[in-house]
């Protein structure tokens, strides 16, 4: 691992000065993860860049199990820590705890090195907390967390006690954990041939890392080595898009024939829509609406690119939008989602979404569905989906709907999960309209 010095003359790896970087924008100042990592890396080597990854998103999603540790080793709430002292702590810890690639000593030493550029006090308490957690190990502190209440489980697992609570409930305990302990570990990394451009057993061969194919989604390539795909040829010239396989589902329930009209309803940004004219051959139309004007703009860049021509992209509230009234073969409602299905990418999501917001995205996600049904023509289908776990969005969601409209008829429902399925959460309702 490359290392530079700093003043007092210890070396620093650019992977922890970044991650470290990462968490204090994180946590003091709000970003998300996905944004500070790339803002901070830039100009790293990809190897460093890898590790500065891991360690990021690996103490901001351990972040309960960590502070609960944290707590335990000093004797104080974890507020009441010196911020850049709190960051170099978790990033320390974690690395100790979860990683064990570097010798303890490095990883304390650079932990304090880090505090002390940054902060005035608690160097002493970071160096002896790290230096305790080393000798005592990871079996013993982690081994004594258990999980067999949601509220331990929580914590041994790192998920808000509301997010363990309604896990349990809905799914039962051991799915429950299960669910909650993959969602600390690296997702899949898959990609969706486009076969507007080529097709998948081409695109495997062309593709230079290895990988396998799903049985299920002709058009998935799941990978299995890290792999640049926006430096690679094969991405400029529209072969394929970044999709988890629970999201080619969706086009593919979906199941539009070519000549058709079809709505996507919050369309951005775009991998649904762009899947939709591919398995469509490119002809008939998909109307991609969207409100948020710079999302709309990537939405058109990326069908310009998979050479999704019978792509049409509409600027407008899907929440209030009038798309011609019942005209249309087919409607797709992917409506803004509290996102639960998706925690193993996006390491900070845990920690911003709250039942309140589930709530009032519920609201949202209801409105946005009445305008799909209210454009969908007779014997028309409409399908719902989001990539969130939370039965309000979802099944109460769903049924609602149909209680009140009659002339709708659930024909199908697709639930993945990421510890059943190795893909993200989704949820998948196909609607038939009398």
């Amino acid at each position: 691992m490359p290392t530079v010095s700093n003043t007092s003359g210890v070396t620093l790896a650019p992977a922890r000065a970044c991650a470290y970087r990462v968490l204090r924008r994180v946590f003091e100042r709000g970003a998300y993860t996905d944004r500070a990592l790339q803002a901070e890396a830039a100009g790293l080597q990809a190897r460093d860049r890898s590790l500065a990854m891991r360690l990021a998103y690996g103490a901001v999603q351990r972040k309960g199990t960590l502070d609960h540790l944290i707590e335990g080793l000093t004797e104080r709430p974890v507020a009441t820590l010196d911020p850049p002292v709190l960051a170099a702590l978790r990033l320390g810890l974690y690395e100790l705890l979860y990683l064990r690639g570097a010798p303890d000593y490095a990883v304390v030493a650079e932990a304090v090195e880090l505090a002390k550029a940054n902060g005035r006090a608690g160097h002493g308490l970071l160096n002896a907390v790290l230096r305790r957690a080393a000798r005592e190990g990871a079996q013993a502190l982690l081994g004594s967390l258990s999980d067999e209440t949601p509220e331990r489980a929580a914590i041994k697992h790192s998920h808000p006690e509301w997010i363990a609570r309604l896990w349990w409930e809905e799914l039962g305990a051991d799915e429950a954990r299960a669910l909650m302990a993959v969602d600390n570990e690296p997702g899949e990394v898959a990609l969706r041939a486009n076969t507007l451009v080529t097709d998948a057993s081409t695109l495997a061969a062309q593709l230079p890392v290895r990988s396998h194919r799903d049985a299920s989604v002709p058009e998935a390539i799941v990978l299995e080595e890290p792999f640049d795909e926006h430096g690679s040829d094969l991405w400029r010239d529209g072969a394929f898009l970044a999709q988890s396989r629970a999201a080619m589902l969706v086009a593919r329930t979906l199941e539009p024939a070519p000549g058709e009209r079809v709505l996507d309803l919050c369309a951005a940004p775009g991998g649904k829509s762009t899947h939709l004219a591919a398995l469509m051959q490119g002809r008939g139309e998909v109307l991609a609406v969207e409100r948020n004007p710079r999302r709309a703009g990537a939405l058109a860049r990326t069908a310009q690119r998979l050479r999704a021509t019978n792509v049409r992209v509409e600027l407008a509230d899907a929440a209030r939008a009038r798309p011609g009234g019942q005209s249309f073969d087919r409607v797709l409602v992917d409506p803004p989602c509290s996102g639960l299905g998706t925690l193993q990418a996006r390491a900070d999501l845990r920690w911003r979404v709250t039942p309140d917001a589930i709530d009032e995205m519920a609201r949202t996600q209801a409105e946005i569905l009445a305008v799909g049904a209210g454009a969908l023509r007779p014997g028309g289908v409409l399908v719902y989906s989001t990539c969130t776990i939370s039965p309000t969005e979802n099944e109460r969601l769903i049924s609602a709907f149909l209680e009140s409209n009659r002339e709708f008829a659930l024909d199908d429902v697709v639930v993945t999960l990421p510890h059943r399925d190795a893909s993200a959460g989704f949820f998948i309702a196909r609607l038939l309209r009398s």
